[in-house]
């Protein structure tokens, strides 16, 4: 196939996502349990948070107006977190503490480390300002307004502001059920012994590994026999259990590489081969109607296809809004000689050079080197049609974020 045959990994991107099918079914599960699940509904703020003005610190609640005299001002009395504070007698002030409403007739919240306290009340040994240490009603969300969109990725952070607006229960897409299918009659289980020609199956614990961090369920994972009947059995069987199948190898151009075979003959092969290096021999189509994302075969490229282009689709399949993030420009600690029609996904990762941080890439860039991503932290690109020197400013991402 001519280089002016490869898809463009961005056109590629965009194929897939287009044909992505949201998950329609919906559930509702405990907040405590709803962790990096995605939000089927959206959700407005039924009260002001906080509901009422409260105090930053602990301290002692006063009127600014009221320090104008000289001498001890008198304390009245004492607001606990979770009180109804009565108002603040003129000419006084109250004992306060972190997160109790403030009193009406206060208006600032001096912190007692900037106080002296005798038997006849306090002196303040610092400024006061009207307003000072006061957490306003509503500064966090006020009533009616939006606090979570659906299609949000549910993060620790996103329980937290759940729990804050009083929701107890969180109605979530279903999980997308995902099919593994490796393919090789070398393929051996880790665990048994190999015999001659047989490696271990890498790909399937990557990728094991990967559905898990995007919050899919794994509902099928089988190795598929080097045979046009059994990969066409395996994958009509998977497309009736699966919302997703995800094949690695048998996408290329091999004797042996039945799934984009059977992709043409029982289903439909509407990608093929992307300018990616690695991950030239990705493959899209249906099977049944089921979407079917045909990896390649060497671990690295695995890794890399999935997260450049897989991770895409399955966002999209969730009805999650966020997409992959801007990545970071920094200075490159590598260079490469020779440009490449394909876009280059070079295992890196961010370092410390003299001048501040830098990205440095693995030496062996070779597609069947996973343990080059065992000690990167994310993937370099260089262009299509570019090199990169010494210095050079690099798009850097890391898997961290690819993975978000």
């Amino acid at each position: 196939m001519a280089s002016s045959d490869l898809i463009p990994v961005d056109d590629a991107i965009n194929h897939l996502v287009a044909r992505a099918r949201p998950v329609a079914h919906t559930q509702t599960v405990p907040l405590a349990d709803s962790l990096d699940r995605v939000l089927a509904r959206d959700y407005t703020v039924p009260a002001d948070v906080p509901p009422a003005d409260n105090s930053a610190v602990d301290g002692y609640a006063v009127r600014a107006g009221d320090l104008a005299g000289e001498g001890p001002l008198p304390v009245s009395g004492r607001i606990a977190a979770g009180e109804a504070p009565d108002a603040l007698k003129p000419g006084t002030a109250v004992r306060i503490f972190t997160g109790s409403e403030i009193p009406s007739g206060a208006d600032s919240v001096i912190m007692q480390e900037r106080v002296t306290v005798s038997d006849d009340g306090i002196t303040i040994n610092a400024p006061v300002s009207e307003g000072q240490n006061i957490r306003r009603r509503g500064q966090d969300l006020v009533q009616g307004e939006l606090a979570l969109a659906k299609g949000t990725r549910i993060r620790p952070q996103e329980m937290g502001l759940l729990g804050s607006i009083g929701v107890a229960d969180v109605a979530v897409y279903a999980k997308l059920k995902v099919a593994i299918l490796t393919t090789g009659d070398e393929l051996v289980d880790p665990g048994q012994p190999l015999g001659p020609g047989q490696i271990y199956n890498s790909n399937r614990y990557t990728m094991l590994g990967l559905l898990a961090k995007a919050g899919c369920a794994v509902v099928l994972c089988e190795t598929l026999k080097d045979t046009r009947e059994a990969t066409r059995s395996t994958l009509e069987r998977a497309a009736a259990e699966a919302d997703l199948i995800i094949t690695s190898g048998g996408v290329s151009v091999g004797e042996e590489d039945h799934v984009r075979a059977v992709l043409e003959e029982s289903g439909k092969l509407s990608l093929w081969r992307m300018a990616s290096k690695p991950g030239k021999p990705m493959a899209f189509g249906t099977i049944a109607d089921t979407p079917v994302l045909g990896l390649p075969g060497n671990p690295a490229a695995v890794l890399v296809t999935f997260l450049v282009v897989g991770m895409p689709f399955i966002r999209a399949c969730q009805g999650r809004t966020g997409v992959t993030g801007p990545g970071e420009r920094l200075p490159a600690a590598f260079s490469t000689e020779q440009p490449s029609v394909r876009r280059q996904y070079v295992r890196a990762r961010k370092s410390m050079g003299d001048d501040g941080p830098v990205i440095t890439a693995y030496p062996n860039q070779s597609s069947g080197v996973l343990s080059s991503a065992c000690w990167a932290d994310g993937l370099a690109v260089v262009p299509e049609n570019e090199t990169i020197g010494q210095g050079d400013p690099v798009t850097y991402y890391s898997f961290a974020e690819l993975l978000e």
